[in-house]
């Protein structure tokens, strides 16, 4: 019987890119607290690095927010996740269909891989057949000298690319939200970041 990648659902709690790496790097769902942590002792002891610049706030408002478990997690958190457990992370984007490689260069023997709609994390997994439980799921797998991590790369990239097919992916450039607290209607990413700044509204829903 074929081994097949799947998509292992993360709760959707603000706290998904958190919880997808602790189940992809520790097979545990509920690392984000702690992840969180890890990020902020991170960023807190290296100033010269983690700028005002880099993290889009001051280094001490940053280390407050992310530990904040309303506040979401993107690239600037991945990287550090891939040095803090010394694997890459391939984190899939749906709608583009791009891997995004945290990590590269720095030698790293293993890959873990993530898949992302736009709004939501969930963990990807080899999985020895459709509908096995999730404790015989494998999710660090060995580098090869190409750099590649051999056939579940291609897998995977079929999974991402059916997920595209079926537009199973928020354009958060285009989608359309209502705030959950005034009702206001507005059009994409940007539009919702500048609502709940100006409001401080941060419950909002995708409509169509």
């Amino acid at each position: 019987m074929d081994e097949i990648v799947v998509r292992r659902v993360i709760p959707s709690d603000n706290s998904c890119l958190f919880n997808a790496v602790g189940y992809v790097m520790e097979h545990d769902k509920t690392k984000a607290p702690y992840l969180r942590q890890v990020i902020a002792a991170v960023v807190a002891s290296d100033p010269g690095k983690y700028t005002e610049a880099f993290l889009g706030k001051p280094n001490n408002e940053y280390c407050a927010w992310i530990q904040d478990p309303d506040k979401w997690g993107g690239a600037i958190e991945l990287s550090i996740l891939s040095e803090y457990y010394g694997r890459e992370i391939a984190a899939y984007d749906i709608q583009s269909t791009r891997c995004d490689l945290y990590g590269q260069g720095k030698s790293y023997q293993e890959r873990v891989m993530l898949i992302y709609d736009g709004l939501h994390y969930d963990a990807l997994a080899m999985s020895p057949f459709e509908g096995a439980p999730e404790e015989f799921d494998q999710t660090v797998f060995s580098i090869r000298s190409d750099r590649s991590i051999g056939p579940v790369e291609s897998l995977s990239l079929n999974l991402v690319k059916d997920a595209h097919r079926k537009r199973s992916y928020t354009d958060t450039a285009n989608f359309t939200l209502r705030c959950g607290v005034c009702q206001v209607g507005l059009t994409g990413q940007k539009e919702a970041i500048a609502h709940a700044q100006a409001t401080g509204h941060v419950n909002f829903q995708e409509y169509r």
